[in-house]
């Protein structure tokens, strides 16, 4: 009973995660950027780049590794990509002092907004971390994943280089 019960809720979040409208752009919520000045999500939809949302916490190693991973393709995807990334800290109240710290020490040189009560996170129906969404330059959701797995930043730039062929 108890492996029926696990498997219809990993099928559920499964469903939930991966359903998205054909439209789904980011909401139009505001968070703030770790000096506290305010972003607004729906934003990054209207720049015309490529643009990946991940989500991410201090505490979550995959999420760290990921987004270390991505930084030293960073430079070289923004140039041949036309592309930006916004890193969503998800880390609560208690934890906010470590992100600024933890961010300077990688030479992270991408946006990190806060999302210190979870509210973009739950807009988006995100269930763990990390979850990357890839943008086209329409702001357009085309993409996802949630988890990460030591070379999943090629998988991403293959999607990323097809919304480059199809321009």
């Amino acid at each position: 009973m108890k492996k029926s019960i696990a498997f219809l809720l990993a099928a559920f979040v499964t469903l939930t995660v991966f359903a998205q409208k054909d439209d789904q752009t980011m909401p139009n919520m505001v968070l703030k950027d770790m000096n506290g000045k305010p972003k607004n999500m729906s934003d990054y939809s209207k720049t015309g780049k490529i643009t990946i949302v991940s989500f991410w916490a201090t505490w979550c190693s995959p999420c760290k590794k990921e987004l270390n991973n991505i930084n030293d393709v960073y430079d070289d995807w923004k140039n041949k990509y036309n592309l930006e990334l916004v890193a969503v800290c998800t880390d609560n109240a208690r934890n906010t002092q470590k992100v600024k710290p933890y961010v300077d020490g990688q030479g992270w040189e991408f946006d990190v907004v806060m999302d210190v009560n979870q509210e973009f996170q739950r807009a988006l129906n995100i269930v763990q971390i990390p979850h990357t969404f890839l943008l086209d330059q329409n702001g357009k959701v085309v993409y996802q994943h949630s988890g990460y797995v030591e070379g999943d930043e090629f998988a991403l730039e293959e999607k990323i280089k097809s919304l480059m062929a199809g321009k």
